[in-house]
């Protein structure tokens, strides 16, 4: 009997020793990729008249040998006030199409605002589960984590696939801020093509703000949006020392006013912690270039997407290896944001079922499945996070965590 009880107990130890770092979730969906939705899905409609997403009457674009864009169309509107809702409509006659959108509160440190975060979307069956899910989040404002269309995927970069991914998602951004990230499948590099201009159809699509931050370049910018300092980077574009987006991050991080907006939230594309097998590493450069700016800075969450599947981390960091001290091991610092991996959005691709092992130590939850979360800011000291997978109904939640301000109040947990 004592024999027995002497393996069972190394046998739980052997369990534990493995499981250490955190749950891999059982769950399991079938996993193989959906090809995106016919080009006559009601979800791409073009509606009547003169005023689809990518019509209008500012610019146009032509891109590969095929493909030249209707006019697109950019307003930027002045003396906006906080907290409004506004009426606007698109095209004439019977044609025309009203909307709104509510702008966001002024900010301040204990203005309440629910963020939406999603990535890697692309436009297939499990995309239109996605954002179906979103939609019934309540959530104000979306933090999109890169990869919008995935029209690269097509043959010669298909730009009808932009079209569609626009009128796709208008029943959402048409109505709320979405804030952008670019993703690899923006590059859109083709020289084979004649293309060589990168993130060509992105950014004569989707303009940002970044003259308001200071920035040179709409890929890296800032926005405050109620108590909350977002800071949007480039993983694809120049980020090494005395380049202009290394320049601009160095002076941005001086400029945030914890008093003002508390929670800084920072979003890239190519994760910088991943515990899976797909992509592993490729965001270690950025990693290495900018970690210790934001453990210095108490950054609260680092988002990214990239890899097909979800991972939440612990707070760590791993500041102190300089080559020679062989100390190459993330460690727990309550200074460290917590790492959000959500490039779960459903796209052409498939998922990154791919988890290596064992689980590392900082790793919190994974699972290989679609959905999107939501980051609801409650305060100057506490925000709810939540991850919902699409297999479940709209109000189940699949992971979940309450995030302490690394500025008013770093305690351990997370």
């Amino acid at each position: 009997m004592a024999a027995v009880a002497v393996v069972t107990l190394l046998l739980l130890l052997a369990v534990a020793s493995v499981a250490r770092g955190g749950v891999t979730s059982t769950y399991r969906r079938r996993l193989q990729a959906l090809p995106d939705m016919p080009l006559d899905a009601d979800v791409f409609r073009p509606p009547a008249g003169f005023n689809a997403p990518e019509q209008g009457g500012f610019r146009r674009y032509s891109y590969g040998r095929k493909y030249r864009s209707g006019f697109i169309y950019h307003a930027t509107l002045t003396g906006l006030e906080h907290a409004t809702k506004y009426h606007y409509a698109v095209g004439s006659g019977t044609t025309a199409r009203a909307f709104s959108f509510t702008t966001p509160p002024k900010p301040g440190p204990d203005v309440p605002y629910k963020f939406g975060l999603i990535g890697d979307l692309g436009q297939t069956f499990h995309s239109n589960d996605t954002l179906t899910h979103y939609e019934a989040s309540g959530a104000d404002a979306v933090l999109f984590i890169g990869d919008l269309s995935y029209a690269d995927n097509h043959p010669d970069h298909d730009n009808n696939r932009w079209d569609t991914w626009a009128r796709f998602v208008e029943r959402s951004v048409a109505y709320q801020p979405w804030i952008w990230t670019t993703g690899n499948h923006e590059l859109d590099f083709a020289p084979e093509l004649g293309e060589t201009m990168p993130f060509k159809p992105f950014t004569n699509r989707y303009p940002t703000p970044f003259k308001a931050s200071g920035s040179t370049r709409p890929l890296w910018y800032s926005v405050r949006m109620a108590s909350a300092h977002v800071i949007v980077l480039a993983s694809y574009a120049a980020y090494g020392k005395y380049t202009p987006q290394w320049t601009w991050l160095q002076g941005e991080l001086k400029r945030v006013d914890r008093k003002v907006t508390p929670w800084l939230l920072v979003c890239v594309h190519s994760p910088w912690y991943n515990s899976n097998g797909y992509h592993y590493m490729e965001g270690e450069s950025m990693r290495v270039e900018f970690e210790r700016w934001l453990v210095d800075a108490k950054a609260d969450v680092v988002l990214a997407g990239h890899v097909h599947s979800y991972e939440r981390t612990h707070r760590v960091s791993n500041v102190a290896y300089d080559i020679a001290n062989g100390m190459a091991t993330p460690v727990f610092n309550r200074s460290a944001p917590v790492y959000i991996n959500i490039g779960d959005g459903g796209n052409i691709e498939g998922l990154a079922d791919n988890f290596r092992w064992p689980q590392p130590e900082y790793s919190a939850f994974r699972e290989a499945s679609f959905g999107h979360a939501t980051l609801q800011i409650m305060n100057r000291t506490h925000a709810y996070y939540e991850w919902h997978r699409n297999s479940d109904g709209v109000k189940v939640v699949a992971d979940h965590a309450w995030f302490t301000n690394r500025y008013w109040m770093p305690t351990d947990t997370n």
